[in-house]
């Protein structure tokens, strides 16, 4: 890690707790890796922080068949994001584009730790979830073209996708905390045994509606996790500069944090788990998780990142701290897979993501008609509109239909 990162990593620890550990292959093996059984590993001492709460265990157990599925969505994450990189510069794809190229562990590692009836909400940089949650990296690449195929059906690109479990997919700055929280109050008031994981950024931690709704989860003991997926970067601004109190996890002096090295899989799909459970089946209320990571690119395709990222940082990252080179080695290392297996994977990723790139291309653009469809739940629209004044009345017959 270059001085600089390093220093920014210092300014995100409170005074008087361990550095944590921020590397991809922390984790080491306890006694012997087996094929068809779980097994235990050691978690890194400095992988966790805690505020008002214990940390999670350090001894896990992991399977050869779920380590193989990590690396699997990861390296199918990367690529799509990769293509979208390319398609974007290609002028493919239009308007907003925010990608997670080096934030691999955060989203899969989550995935991992929940239920699949868990509902996960999060802001604009969303296309992994949408893949890990239900979608295809087909209809992924549909929305980021705007065409029929796309999990919007073309009309929400980049950062409005959503699935059954994942709620989006949101473009405002910090506004969908709330609705992740009332999300959770709905799972409590129906009796569900389940989570809402909201997820936000550094830099949407600053906004009002965040601590509202921190307020709030708290009050009522609402199952929901908050999560801050620390950067380090607010879109250009490095976290030291932008929040008085970088120490994310300890926001809230009624809620208790976990901050957990985010670039290791295994370490962070344990403080997952470990915040499930406080909230679901302890039924404790609401907690605070931040996975510290980071992003190789600027903040959105708009953005290059060059000002405030310098090539010597993101190399050193690339180079050292890697996810998908952490979780490589750990099944390497461990006798779980071969180099030559794991170069399989690696194709079989990339051949995937060729595939949904040029079905999505094939799509068509959505026709006219659907500029009405997808406002109103099924049954409840209105063929009379109102006008800018109340006198001003609007028929629209082609509606009538589809109220009915």
């Amino acid at each position: 890690m270059t001085i600089l990162a390093h220093a920014r990593l210092l300014r995100a620890i409170p005074r008087g707790a361990r550095l944590i550990q921020l590397g991809a292959d922390t984790t080491k093996l306890r006694d012997s890796a087996h094929h068809s059984e779980p097994f235990a590993v050691n978690i890194h001492d400095d992988s966790f922080n805690a505020f008002k709460c214990d940390p999670p265990s350090l001894e896990a157990h992991v399977t050869r068949e779920e380590l193989l599925n990590m690396y699997r969505q990861m390296q199918t994450i990367r690529r799509m994001e990769m293509a979208a990189d390319g398609l974007y510069k290609s002028r493919f794809i239009r308007g907003f584009c925010h990608l997670s190229t080096g934030q691999e562990a955060v989203s899969v590692g989550i995935e991992h730790g929940i239920d699949r009836n868990d509902r996960v909400i999060s802001a604009y940089r969303c296309h992994p979830y949408v893949i890990l949650r239900g979608g295809t990296v087909a209809q992924v690449f549909g929305e980021l073209l705007g065409r029929k195929i796309g999990i919007s059906h073309g009309k929400g690109g980049s950062m409005h996708m959503f699935t059954e479990t994942f709620r989006g997919g949101h473009g405002i700055v910090g506004a969908h905390v709330p609705v992740g929280t009332g999300i959770a109050f709905a799972q409590k008031y129906r009796g569900e045994d389940n989570a809402t994981f909201t997820l936000y950024g550094d830099g949407a931690s600053n906004q009002g509606q965040v601590a509202e709704a921190f307020n709030m989860a708290k009050l009522w003991g609402l199952p929901v996790v908050f999560i801050c997926e620390n950067n380090l970067y607010g879109i250009g601004t490095s976290s030291e500069r932008s929040s008085a109190n970088s120490e994310y996890y300890t926001r809230v002096d009624t809620i208790p944090g976990i901050q957990v090295n985010g670039m290791d899989i295994i370490a962070t799909r344990q403080a997952v788990q470990y915040a499930r459970k406080w909230a679901v089946e302890d039924k404790k209320g609401p907690i605070i998780l931040e996975c510290v990571t980071y992003r190789y690119a600027g903040h959105s395709m708009s953005d290059p990142g060059t000002a405030y990222q310098s090539h010597e940082e993101v190399k050193q990252m690339r180079s050292t701290k890697d996810p998908i080179r952490g979780i490589e080695g750990y099944i390497e290392g461990w006798g779980l897979a071969s180099a030559d297996e794991l170069k399989e994977i690696e194709k079989e990723a990339k051949a995937t993501v060729s595939e949904a790139v040029e079905e999505a291309k094939a799509s068509p653009e959505p026709p006219d008609e659907d500029l009405w469809t997808d406002i109103y739940h099924n049954g409840e629209a209105s063929h009379i509109g109102r006008g800018r004044e109340r006198k001003e009345v609007h028929f629209y017959p082609f509606l009538e239909n589809r109220a009915n």
